[in-house]
């Protein structure tokens, strides 16, 4: 009971004062109700996707991995045990807001049944934390995989980091802040980007949007001011302006004094869909540009007319074939050949929802 009051006064007090920096604006209470009607259509499926995160044997459910709020994280264990399997760090998305680590429980899913394990990560929202404090949830959750998934049955030479949407900016920040620890003389660190095979950013931001040379970071701030997330609300989670480059990955790869740190990065592939109007697909195109021009294997894939959650939610609900979940399970399972063997024959994906629930869903989504 105990337990159960702090918890409830602590949800209390943050919602409050959530509440304080969004104000009571008509773009907030439209995207909630928009929010609503999107669920509601895509009920069915969470429904399902409850159903096994709840009652799967292969779901591990809220693993400590540090000691602050939050600082918990899911595994997505496959049925099959045979032999170490390769392993996918995930950190999900939110808005820096309402992140999850349940978020994920679709796509951990769908990745452990071709045998790959997921570890969602869950990290401090705002205003419990702010980026310092996501970025430093992320990598201790991180860190927890590289040294600790061999006893789960993974691999850790063979561990993939992935993000999605507020979540591709905040396990980017990881990466690239702890590529910097590496190259650091007398640096101790608890993983290394080395370690990472690959890292995949899926309809990632925060990168900035424009200017080839020099970027306007507060022209990013007037963008996302007139999506919704207000520029009181941004300035508060990125701990005002003049912290904005510092969590701007693309920005810090481009500093000739660290060189040495980004030759230390993973080959990065940038997912995105050319509909995407919450985080522009410029956004993936641009940075994966700045990473080829220092030096990086990285490559944009775009999805043309998918929009922001398209390629997390809609198409994996539909079934059949997911265009963006094959590229992915393809570059974790190349060199594998008995993997690919096996996904060249894995029966297609079972439909979550009715195609007409989805058309309206897309429609009506907030995001």
């Amino acid at each position: 009971m105990g337990h159960a009051a702090v918890e409830t006064f602590l949800l209390t007090r943050l919602s409050l004062k959530l509440l304080t920096y969004l104000g009571v604006g008509y773009k907030w209470i439209m995207r909630f109700l928009a929010l609503g009607c999107y669920s509601l259509m895509l009920l069915p499926g969470f429904i399902q996707v409850g159903c096994y995160y709840f009652f799967s044997r292969q779901v591990l459910r809220s693993i400590v991995y540090g000691d602050q709020p939050r600082n918990r994280l899911d595994l997505y264990l496959p049925k099959n045990t045979d032999g170490p399997k390769p392993v996918v760090a995930f950190v999900t998305g939110g808005a820096w807001i309402i992140g999850y680590k349940a978020w994920g429980s679709l796509l951990g899913k769908q990745l452990s049944e071709r045998d790959i394990i997921v570890a969602c990560i869950d990290y401090r929202n705002f205003p419990q934390g702010t980026m310092s404090d996501m970025v430093k949830d992320a990598s201790q959750g991180i860190s927890f995989v590289c040294n600790n998934i061999a006893q789960y049955g993974g691999d850790p030479n063979r561990i993939y980091l992935m993000g999605q949407s507020a979540g591709a900016h905040i396990a980017a920040c990881a990466l690239v802040e702890q590529a910097i620890k590496e190259a650091s003389e007398g640096e101790s660190v608890t993983w290394r980007a080395s370690q990472i095979m690959t890292y995949f950013g899926l309809s990632g931001g925060v990168f900035p949007l424009t200017f080839a040379n020099r970027y306007n970071l507060l022209n990013l701030v007037d963008y996302f001011h007139s999506r919704g997330l207000y520029r009181s609300i941004f300035l508060g989670i990125m701990e005002g302006e003049e912290s904005l480059e510092r969590f701007s990955p693309e920005v810090i790869v481009q500093d000739p004094n660290l060189k040495n740190a980004v030759s230390l990065l993973p080959p990065i592939v940038l997912f995105h869909g050319t509909a995407d109007y919450s985080i522009p697909c410029d956004a993936s195109k641009n940075f994966a540009e700045t990473l080829q021009r220092v030096g990086v294997r990285a490559e944009s894939i775009l999805y043309e007319g998918k929009t922001h959650t398209d390629v997390f939610l809609q198409d994996p609900m539909r079934g059949g074939n997911d265009q963006m979940f094959e590229d992915l399970v393809a570059i974790v399972h190349s060199g594998d050949p008995e993997a690919q063997a096996k996904d060249a024959v894995a029966p297609p994906r079972r439909r979550l929802v009715p195609e007409l629930m989805l058309q309206v869903a897309r429609r009506v989504s907030p995001f």
